[in-house]
């Protein structure tokens, strides 16, 4: 049995309002899969060739990359505590694991469809407005749940990340290109598909908790894991 066996026979089964095992959670590392054509958010240490030359941003169909996992974060000054389940409308960054940059857009243009371009920013995590995205939900529910589809909308200009369609040559040959698209539909749909879910031990989703260091310290100490790696 590995570690996470181990740690998934410790996971209760629990209703909506006594556990957070159904809603994505702050610190939570995962794949955001396109509704619409099945690709996974993908970056690498590849750099576009025109535009802001920074590192490129695209959907793969490849569902086994290490270079697709994100990591949730908060926002730039108010981040998250650790397995605190995201609400909808809250300000979220993603950040690229592999590569420890995080999901950004500006106004440059797109290399293909001539969208909004949408990179891969920063130093470790560090980097600025343009890495700001709303959590925009697609159900009634209050909260973030993975069961449930999303729209990611670029806070500094209201677009949504969006798969176009538009595949790439070399060198990353059969990739999709990922841009900012202005109108909300079927290509901006995500949904969080493989990954390892962090949530806090027995909080239900309505309750509030002290920011103070020693509530925080706690918590990381009882955080569980949902894990489909």
């Amino acid at each position: 049995m590995n570690a996470f066996d181990e740690r998934e026979q410790n996971i209760c089964d629990c209703d909506f309002s006594s556990c957070n095992k159904d809603a994505v959670t702050c610190g939570s590392t995962f794949k955001l899969v396109n509704q619409q054509s099945g690709d996974r958010l993908h970056s690498h240490d590849v750099k576009y060739g025109s535009g802001s030359g920074q590192q490129s941003v695209t959907g793969t169909p490849n569902a086994d990359d290490v270079n697709s996992y994100w990591q949730i974060r908060g926002d730039i000054k108010n981040d998250c505590e650790r397995g605190a389940p995201i609400k909808c409308d809250n300000i979220i960054r993603l950040f690229h694991v592999t590569t420890r940059r995080n999901l950004h857009s500006h106004n440059y243009a797109s290399p293909l469809s001539n969208n909004q371009e949408v990179s891969a920013y920063g130093d470790d995590g560090v980097g600025d407005e343009g890495d700001r995205w709303k959590v925009g939900c697609t159900t009634k529910n209050d909260y973030w749940l993975r069961k449930d589809p999303i729209r990611l909308q670029h806070v500094a200009t209201g677009k949504y990340l969006h798969l176009t369609g538009d595949t790439y040559g070399r060198p990353i040959h059969g990739q999709k290109e990922i841009s900012c698209y202005s109108h909300a539909n079927s290509q901006n749909l995500w949904k969080v598909d493989s990954g390892v879910y962090i949530r806090q031990s027995s909080e239900p989703l309505s309750s509030t908790r002290d920011d103070n260091s020693n509530t925080r310290s706690q918590s990381t100490k009882n955080d569980h894991f949902d894990d489909e790696l």
